[in-house]
Order: C-alpha cells, then structure tokens, then sequence
C-alpha cells in the first residue's frame, strides 16, 4: 500500500489515456447535458464527488440502486465500478441501458465491461496492475474528467492542468506529515471538520480511516455542523464518552474561505477545547483548487495508512465489506 500511495500522482495521466478515445455514439446526447449524474459506491463515487466540487457543472453523486429522479434524456449517466462487480452501480446501468439513456462505464472489467460490450455502451477499460478502488481516485477522478472534455462539457485545460498536478504533487513528503497525526490521533476518534466547499475531501479522510485503519471516524462541514454537532461536545466527558477519547481535526483553506467560515472555525475550536478535547488546524496546500483537494487527499491516505500500523492491522483488506 505504501508504494501505491508514493505513486499516487501517476494516476492521473493513466486515466486520462484511458479515457481518450471513448465517446458516445453520434446522435445520442445531442446538445449540453441538461445534468451529469455519476453512479459509484465506496471508493469508485469519489470521483463523483469530488466532481461535484467543480462548477458550473450540475453534478449528482448518485450512491445507491437505480437512478435518482433528476435522470432523463438530457441527462449524461456515467457509471463508475472499479471492480465491476458492484452490485448498486450495476443496478444503476441496467435502469439506464432499459430507458435508453446517454451513458458511460469506467472500471477495470468485471460485469461491468461485459454488460457495457454487450448493450453497446461505451466503456474507459482502465489498465491493471489492480489496486484498492479508494487508492485509484486519481486514475478514475482523470479518466472521468476526460469524459466530460471529449464531449465539449470541459475545457482542454482542465486535463492540462491535471497532467501538471501529477507532477506537482509530491506524496514522498507528504508522508511525514501523515505519520505524525496519525501518532496523535491513535486510540482515538477522529471528527474531520472542513467549509462546504470541501464537504467531499473530509468524506475521503472519513472512509480512509474506516477502510485503511479499520476505525470509527466523522466527518461534517461549516457552517452546518455549528447549527447542531457543536453541542454535542458539551460535557461530552459526564455519560457517553470520555474526552480524551477525541481528537477534532479543522482542515481549511486560509486562503480562498469565506471569512466568516474562517472565523467560525475559530470560534468553535476555542469552544470544543474548553470541554477537554484537542483540536488542531491542518491548512491546505497549494496554488489550484485541484492540487488543495489531492495534496489534501494524500494526507488523508497517509495518516490511515500509519495509523494502521499503529494498530498493528493490514491496511489494504476489507473483510467487513467483502462478507456483507
């Protein structure tokens, strides 16, 4: 896992190979989609969500069987399974295949690419060796963006500017910076904290730590949480749970936030440092929105990843969900 994770910038040109000639057949989305709707679960909807965080596009990250009522005819439903096998994605292509809807699969194979050959849908077959699907965000998240810029949906740039992340994005040093917070927060609960805006980057540390690290761990986002989960932290320590037992990490954008969000940030370390409990702060790094949210991302990996082995388990198996 450890060399997955130190390669994790080469992704991003993998996928985007992968995905370079796959088009829709003429005629079948005849003008701007009215929406994008992409259907993954666990690590293969990360793409989607971090999708979500690119405007203007009208994005769903749809997590469940089916498809959500906002898909149509205009709509472009794409469906990502990094296995193929999953069972509430499969369910989604199926619904679209029936209402002959505009779609595209992204996986390594499985039933997903024998469905997608049989039905005629168009399908990026990413290359093996297989990886854990939450460690192959960067290959799927780049394969679905160069989707969206072989219809005209993106500018050419955007692939330009995920080649440059690619080399930008150094894990090797990220690394350390991982291992030490994992040090911190071993034997505890960790809540991840961020702005709305990057809801999507502490949703990947959150299934990260439960994956990788095999804990219990929470995410939520400002403003939201200072209108309910901050009074959950009021004498936390008298019946539920004690609390040296959390550990609240705040990661922001000192940079491009709103400033009342950076101000309430503030506001609500002092009040949850009151009851006992350590938050700290983790700033954002970088100069695009693309390489906040990955250099973010890798910190996330690399903290699960040490605190793993500080409680001596496998970070790569997930029987739990492999036996459901």
């Amino acid at each position: 896992m450890r060399g997955i994770i130190i390669n994790f910038p080469k992704q991003f040109e993998i996928g985007i190979k992968a995905a370079k000639n796959v088009f829709l057949k003429p005629g079948i989305l005849t003008r701007w989609p009215e929406n994008i709707i992409v259907c993954g679960m666990g690590g293969s909807g990360l793409p989607g969500d971090i999708l979500v965080t690119l405007r203007p596009l009208d994005v769903f990250s749809y997590k469940t069987y089916r498809l959500p009522p906002q898909a149509g005819n205009e709509s472009l439903i794409i469906c990502i399974s990094y296995s193929g096998d999953t069972e509430e994605t499969l369910s989604s292509f199926q619904e679209a295949v029936n209402r002959n809807l505009p779609l595209i699969v992204i996986t390594t194979g499985g039933k997903l690419e024998k469905f997608s050959k049989k039905c005629g849908v168009p399908c990026v077959k990413l290359p093996g060796p297989l990886i854990p699907p939450r460690l192959a965000l960067g290959e799927m998240f780049a394969a679905l963006l160069q989707v969206l810029i072989n219809h005209n949906i993106l500018g050419q740039e955007i692939s330009e500017e995920i080649l440059k992340l690619g080399f930008a994005l150094k894990s090797e040093k990220i690394e350390e910076r991982g291992r030490e917070l994992a040090k911190k927060i071993f034997k505890k609960i960790p809540f991840i904290y961020v702005s709305r805006r990057f809801r999507e980057v502490a949703w990947i540390w959150k299934n990260s730590m439960n994956e990788t690290a095999k804990i219990l761990a929470f995410s939520n986002y400002f403003p939201e949480l200072n209108h309910n989960e901050t009074v959950g932290f009021w004498r936390i320590n008298e019946m539920q749970i004690s609390n040296e037992k959390i550990y609240v990490i705040i990661l922001r954008d000192p940079e491009d936030s709103h400033p009342r969000i950076l101000k309430q940030m503030e506001i609500t370390k002092d009040i949850i440092e009151r009851e006992g409990i350590k938050v700290e702060f983790i700033d954002m790094e970088g100069k695009t929105m693309l390489e906040k949210i990955f250099s973010t991302t890798l910190r996330g990996f690399w903290t699960a990843y040490w605190l793993a082995l500080e409680y001596k388990v496998d970070p790569t198996p997930i029987k739990a969900i492999e036996e459901l």
